[in-house]
């Protein structure tokens, strides 16, 4: 019987942690390094550029281990994210549509990689964003990463 509780009790944890809605946090300078360890002396392993959503996984003195679109896991200096909430274009390209239908009219395109600002939660699908020379739409979720 008391097996039967500790069971109950990990799957609950197990369960609430999954409900947890993932953070993200975006690169606020106009470069940043990413580590393979919490410490400037650390080996250098990537160098990402303004406005690149990070995943937040664990939060350390100043430092900050995320996971990059293509799955990578680093550690980046906290003082070097921001609270903005970005997303980066996953597919080949982007449609960004005036409505989010797709049968809609297209605002602009956006290349792989490219960085728009969230505007909106998604919806059904969809999420309104913003380009950095102003443009705005709504892209398809499965066209972006950082959600």
């Amino acid at each position: 019987m008391p097996y039967r509780r500790l069971f109950a009790s990990a799957l609950a944890v197990g369960l609430v942690s999954a409900a947890q809605a993932l953070e993200y946090r975006s690169v606020a300078v106009p470069a940043a390094v990413l580590h393979d360890a919490p410490s400037a002396q650390a080996k250098k392993l990537f160098i990402v550029r303004e406005g690149m959503p990070l995943e937040v996984l664990v939060q350390v003195e100043g430092w900050t281990k995320v996971r990059d679109a293509e799955g990578s896991i680093a550690w980046i200096e906290r003082a070097a994210l921001g609270a903005r909430r970005m997303l980066v274009v996953t597919a080949d390209t982007a449609e960004i549509r005036q409505a989010p239908r797709s049968d809609a009219p297209l605002v602009f395109q956006a290349a792989k990689w490219v960085a728009l600002e969230l505007q909106e939660p998604p919806t059904q699908g969809w999420v309104r964003v913003r380009h950095r020379d102003g443009q705005s739409g709504f892209v398809r979720v499965t066209q972006v990463w950082g959600l």
